[in-house]
C-alpha cells in the first residue's frame, strides 16, 4: 500500500499509520482549547495493563503565557522548531500500580501504556488536520520540578501538536521509511544482529 505521502507498506494497513510522521515544521496558528482536548480524549482511551490508565498528561497552547515556560523545559535543538508549535504536552506516567486498599505496588508496564496513550494522541492529531512530534530532548530533571511531578511518577516525552508548514526545503523534514518488517518481526527466535 502506497500513501499520499509516498510511504509504503509491506502490507495492506490503514493509510493513517502511513499518513502519520513528525514534523518539526508548524505555522505557528493557535489551535482553540476545544481541539487540544479533542486530541487528549483519544489518549484517554487508549489501553492500559488491567485499565490502569497510569498515563497523566500536562498540557500548554500556545497563547498561554505558560507555554515559554514550558519551551524552557526542551533541549537547545527543540526548542528552536517547537516554539512554532500551537500545543506541547508532557506526557507522565505513575510508576506505581495503586490499589483502592491504598496498598501500591511497582507498575511495570507505566512507560508501555503511556506510549499507547502518545500513539492515539498522534493518531487523533492527524484526525484533527494536525501533526504531532514526540520528542525525548527534555530537561527531564527540571521537567519533573517545573511541573510539579511526584516522585513515584515519570516523565516520558514532551509533544510539540500543531499545524504543518507546507514546503519545506529541507531533505530531512519529509516522512521518514522504517526498517524492513523482515527485521523486525521473527518467527519463534528473536534475531539480533
Amino acid at each position: 500500500m502506497t500513501s499520499s505521502n509516498g510511504r509504503i507498506s509491506e502490507f495492506p494497513i490503514d493509510s493513517i499509520f502511513l499518513d502519520r510522521w513528525s514534523p518539526r515544521s508548524f505555522t505557528g496558528e493557535q489551535i482553540d482549547h476545544h481541539t487540544l482536548l479533542t486530541i487528549i480524549e483519544a489518549a484517554r482511551w487508549a489501553p492500559s495493563a488491567s485499565n490502569r490508565q497510569p498515563w497523566r498528561i500536562i498540557y500548554f497552547l500556545r497563547q498561554d503565557h505558560e507555554f515559554e515556560t514550558a519551551l524552557e523545559l526542551l533541549d537547545e535543538g527543540n526548542k528552536a522548531w517547537a516554539r512554532n508549535a500551537s500545543a506541547l504536552i508532557f506526557v507522565i506516567s505513575d510508576t506505581l500500580s495503586r490499589r483502592p486498599d491504598g496498598s501500591t505496588r511497582p507498575l511495570r508496564s507505566h512507560s508501555f501504556d503511556a506510549g499507547a496513550a502518545w500513539m492515539a494522541i498522534a493518531l487523533q492529531s492527524l484526525k484533527c488536520g494536525l501533526a504531532a512530534h514526540a520528542m525525548g530532548g527534555v530537561n527531564f530533571v527540571r521537567a519533573a520540578e517545573v511541573l510539579r511531578v511526584p516522585q513515584d511518577h515519570h516523565v516520558e516525552v514532551a509533544v510539540a501538536i500543531g499545524k504543518i508548514r507546507e514546503g519545506i526545503p529541507s531533505g530531512d523534514e519529509t516522512p521518514n521509511g522504517r526498517r524492513p518488517l523482515s527485521e523486525i518481526a521473527f518467527r519463534h527466535v528473536l534475531m539480533v544482529d
